[in-house]
């Protein structure tokens, strides 16, 4: 596979239109553009859109593959939310403009939750409380074949072009293929450019990320980890998998996830980690658990076989597992 083959042009394309769904959606959001699932996520209009056109990409260009995706459209198709329905649909018309209503729908569930030796995972809307909110969020789409990730696309629209530009230019795509590197373009998927992990060989000059919300990780534990690298930067809270970019552009030394006291057994979806971790390793970072086993996903929607993730610009990988150990 390279940069020219259908994978990745396919799966660029993907990325591009539900990027800009995602964005229309956010400019036009109103109270009634969000419901609760029944694991009280909040899930957008533009979670649905994303998935319906992403989906219904993949699946025309590579009919035998299998995507596995977050949402599927029980809540959609419920008679009290058809105006919702209604609005997910006009939606996914600027893209298809015959689209109708069950076609969406249909769309959305070409996603499943099985997995085969090779087939695509896929985040619609990675971060949805960062969406709501106007902060970070990314569309997350992997290839994985016999449980390696081996292409890796993340659209991060709100996510400033680099460290330098805080108040500049926002918005981004990371592409990582396996053996290839990582690059990062601009939300018309030009201006690719390379990106490579810090050099930082010094705990005590390296930086963290961490997700913005307190239950998603053990952040005490975050802490007291960076207290004792003698890590004296403040960690860089961010939802989304938009953490594994920066720390694939240098701006971040170590991306923290160890589980939340409230959750220890809890096991990640590999959604919310197969493009992040790819688009870190291509960039010369490491990616592991916490046990420093690499990330296996073969195992269904979960990381059945890991505990926590940790993701590093691979220099300073052993020692903070070490520090964990204590």
């Amino acid at each position: 596979m390279d940069d020219s083959s259908p994978e990745v042009t396919t799966a660029l394309e993907a990325i591009l239109m539900a990027s800009r769904l995602c964005q229309k959606v956010r400019e036009d959001l109103t109270e009634g553009a969000s419901i609760q699932k029944s694991d009280r996520t909040p899930v957008t209009i533009a979670d649905y859109g994303s998935q319906a056109i992403i989906c219904k990409l993949l699946k025309d260009t590579f009919p035998n593959d299998l995507v596995v995706g977050e949402e599927n459209s029980t809540e959609l198709r419920k008679p009290d939310r058809s105006n919702l329905l209604a609005q997910v649909t006009r939606y996914v018309g600027d893209f298809y403009p015959s689209a109708s209503s069950d076609e969406v729908c249909a769309w959305i569930d070409l996603s499943s939750h099985s997995v085969r030796n090779r087939f695509w995972t896929l985040d619609p809307i990675d971060g949805t409380k960062g969406f709501l909110r106007g902060d970070q969020y990314a569309i997350a789409l992997a290839l994985i074949e016999n449980g390696v990730v081996q292409l890796g696309l993340m659209a991060c629209p709100n996510l400033y072009v680099s460290k330098n530009q805080l108040d500049g230019k926002k918005g981004c795509i990371f592409l990582a293929l396996r053996g290839r590197g990582t690059f990062q373009m601009d939300l018309e998927g030009k201006a690719s450019q390379p990106l490579y992990v810090s050099k930082v060989a010094v705990p005590e000059k390296a930086s963290f990320t961490e997700s913005v919300e307190p239950d998603h990780a053990d952040h005490i534990t975050h802490l007291k980890l960076a207290q004792k690298l003698g890590i004296t930067q403040p960690p860089l809270k961010m939802d989304s998998q938009a953490k594994y970019g920066i720390v694939a552009r240098g701006e971040a030394t170590l991306y923290l996830r160890v589980p939340s006291p409230s959750e220890p057994g809890y096991k990640e979806k590999i959604w919310d980690h197969a493009a992040g971790a790819i688009i870190t390793e291509e960039a010369g970072g490491t990616v592991t658990d916490l046990d420093g086993k690499p990330l296996d996903f073969s195992c269904g929607i979960k990381l059945e076989k890991n505990r926590g993730i940790l993701a590093s610009n691979g220099i300073l990988h052993g020692v903070v597992l070490k520090a964990l150990e204590m």
